[in-house]
């Protein structure tokens, strides 16, 4: 699939969600997970609703963290949640796949980074998430050795990634 690069990305408003968001994000990010993620989670298992709507409280509640929303009149579209050391979240809708939000969203976050003065970051990816995967590799993420299991059933294996300048990571893109 070629990107879609159309006036979708004129029409896209960026801002730092609040409280008032909760549901909107916790909804995309469960839309996006049922499609991208349908094959680690399999679709027996209920969405853990409740739980991520939880987590979504506490993130931004978190003075340290900041949550990018990508707009498109009323509706989220796409998000990036990090704090100065880490890449929470990033998801985009369903609808917005291949159109190169994931990829506005990710420069955002790196150029606030950069003005912040941040020269390393990590991330968590699902092992089995290819497309995540390939995306980070894309922009620059290295493997970093940490593994760890998903706190969702079925419990999935979760490795690290790092975003770093210098020397210790081979491959590594400098912020």
């Amino acid at each position: 699939m070629t990107r879609q690069h159309d006036r979708r990305a004129a029409e896209t408003v960026f801002g730092v969600a609040g409280p008032d968001h909760v549901a909107a994000l916790t909804t995309l990010e469960e839309r996006a997970n049922r499609v991208a993620l349908a094959h680690v989670f399999g679709s027996e298992l209920p969405y853990p609703y409740v739980d991520v709507l939880a987590r979504w409280r506490l993130v931004l509640e978190d003075p340290a963290a900041t949550t990018l929303a990508a707009w498109s009149g009323h509706d989220l579209v796409g998000f990036a949640a990090y704090d100065p050391v880490s890449l929470r979240h990033l998801a985009v809708a369903v609808e917005r796949f291949g159109t190169g939000l994931a990829d506005d969203l990710h420069a955002r976050v790196v150029d606030d980074w950069r003005r912040a003065g941040t020269t390393s970051a990590r991330l968590w990816v699902l092992e089995d998430n290819q497309r995540a995967r390939r995306f980070y590799a894309r922009h620059g993420w290295v493997l970093d050795g940490r593994r760890q299991d998903s706190p969702w059933p079925p419990y999935p294996v979760e490795i690290g990634h790092a975003l770093r300048g210098g020397p210790s990571v081979e491959q590594a893109v400098t912020l």
